[in-house]
């Protein structure tokens, strides 16, 4: 190849790459969001169009399949996380930029369908009565395996002496809100969820809650974090994240604000 012909191809080459990079930089960044903030985390995405312009892409799942993809090299720019210790974990492993901020502590629920035999009863003396009696046939929480609500949700239903009994009736979603889809499809006598997906106007019309004891189960400390590709958008809805808009969203949806 004569030099004339190699300098072509190489300035084809970079004006592709820049046309490559300029596309990466202009499309909206994802935010890798833990389910519970399915609602939440729509309006204060809205909210954040509406105030800058700006846009981002929400992507919702288990927090726990979520770190798993940030290590395998998913091109998330923020993760946010129903449980801190995966954010540790992802920060010593060298994955964000820092230790990130806690946003919000979640509790968990008891969900029942209208027309579920079950009453919504934080204690569970509900359904450990129908238990007893033979009248549960599915109840649903979210795969305790990788989901933090369904890890408290085994908590709690370890404390209440439940776990063992419920085990042939334990129907699992991949994450929070597959298990509220489950506890609420008329198949299942009611499950255990996160309050924010109780709360939101999809849901709360669908039948009954009422909040477990927070002492019941270790708490939903959930931390946000930039990861080490984070652009200026991304870095701009991180702090939103922590504005009196974005914090007035979180508390209608029953999450605990930390203090400023």
């Amino acid at each position: 190849m004569s030099i004339t012909r190699r300098s072509v191809v190489a300035a084809f080459a970079a004006i592709a790459l820049s046309a490559t990079q300029l596309s990466a930089q202009n499309q909206a960044p994802v935010v890798a969001a833990a389910s519970d903030l399915q609602f939440a985390v729509a309006e204060i995405a809205e909210a954040f169009k509406v105030e800058t312009g700006k846009e981002v892409r929400l992507s919702m799942g288990s927090t726990g399949n979520f770190a798993r993809q940030i290590r395998e090299g998913a091109p998330f720019q923020i993760f946010m996380a129903a449980d801190e210790k995966f954010i540790a974990e992802l920060h010593r492993d060298g994955f964000t930029r820092n230790e990130g901020d806690l946003y919000a502590i979640g509790r968990i629920v008891v969900k029942v369908p209208t027309g579920s035999m079950l009453m919504a009863d934080g204690s569970l003396e509900s359904l450990r009565k129908a238990l007893a009696e033979g009248k549960i046939t599915r109840f649903a929480i979210a795969n305790p395996d990788h989901a933090p609500y369904g890890m408290r949700a085994r908590e709690a239903l370890i404390h209440a002496g439940l776990w063992e009994p419920l085990q042939p009736f334990l129907v699992l979603g991949e994450n929070v809100s597959q298990a509220a889809q489950f506890a609420l499809s008329g198949n299942a006598e009611g499950g255990i969820i996160a309050y924010s997906l109780a709360l939101s106007p999809d849901l709360a019309v669908k039948g009954s809650h009422d909040l477990i004891p927070a002492d019941w189960h270790n708490p939903l400390r959930q931390r946000m974090v930039l990861l080490k590709n984070a652009g200026p958008v991304a870095e701009a809805f991180y702090d939103y994240m922590q504005s009196a808009s974005a914090r007035q969203i979180m508390e209608r949806y029953g999450f605990v604000l930390p203090n400023e």
